[in-house]
């Protein structure tokens, strides 16, 4: 959409293209919350290193956000009459735009955890959704910061796209920074407060995190 309206203008696609992600993160968030948020792989790895998940159900989140990315993104192509799949042609590449990615998934990790763990798990969808408006423009890669999308992405040629070549080098930045992020969680958030009674978990595998 971002393209057809603003064809030869990429500062405002981008705009438009944060604004909706960001809007429809804290919709979906709050929506989905009660039964699971769980949309990034990096996350669900850091819920599973800090104890939250075991390995079945962090397994199997994983399946599903790399299987709903890729088939949100064929609806898209379809909904916007292009071809249910086309592989991109946008390459990206260069130590700028990894590193970005990098910063971009260990900022995403403290404000999710930090969120939590600070005893606010209600705002987590106002807090992510306005991390991720805010990343799509101080960082070098428009912020991608998960595995998922990034796979997902692989399968659109439009200004959000990126080339299959260049998928494999964003996502292990995108892992590097969730290393980093889960020891610097453990390092400034090292005890988890008692969640509200509004917010406490009806089973062992109610998730609260995105």
């Amino acid at each position: 959409m971002a393209s057809r309206l603003s064809p030869n203008d990429i500062g405002l696609e981008l705009l438009q293209n944060s604004v909706a992600t960001g809007a429809a993160l804290v919709a979906l968030i709050l929506a989905l919350q009660p039964v699971s948020a769980s949309f990034n792989p990096v996350v669900t790895l850091v819920e599973r290193a800090l104890g939250i998940l075991d390995t079945p159900t962090a397994l199997a989140l994983i399946a599903a956000q790399v299987v709903g990315g890729l088939a949100g993104t064929v609806l898209a192509n379809l909904m916007f009459g292009l071809d249910a799949v086309t592989l991109s042609t946008h390459e990206r590449a260069g130590g700028g735009l990894w590193l970005g990615e990098v910063i971009a998934t260990i900022g995403l990790l403290l404000v999710i955890f930090g969120t939590i763990r600070s005893g606010r798990p209600e705002r987590v969808a106002f807090a992510v959704g306005g991390y991720i408006t805010a990343a799509y423009w101080f960082t070098s890669s428009t912020s991608f910061a998960n595995p998922a999308v990034t796979a997902a992405r692989t399968i659109t040629d439009t200004f959000a796209g990126i080339a299959p070549a260049s998928a494999p080098a964003f996502i292990l930045a995108q892992l590097l920074g969730g290393a980093v992020g889960f020891f610097l969680i453990r390092a400034l958030y090292p005890r988890v407060p008692a969640l509200p009674s509004s917010l406490s978990a009806p089973a062992p595998d109610r998730k609260v995190l995105s």
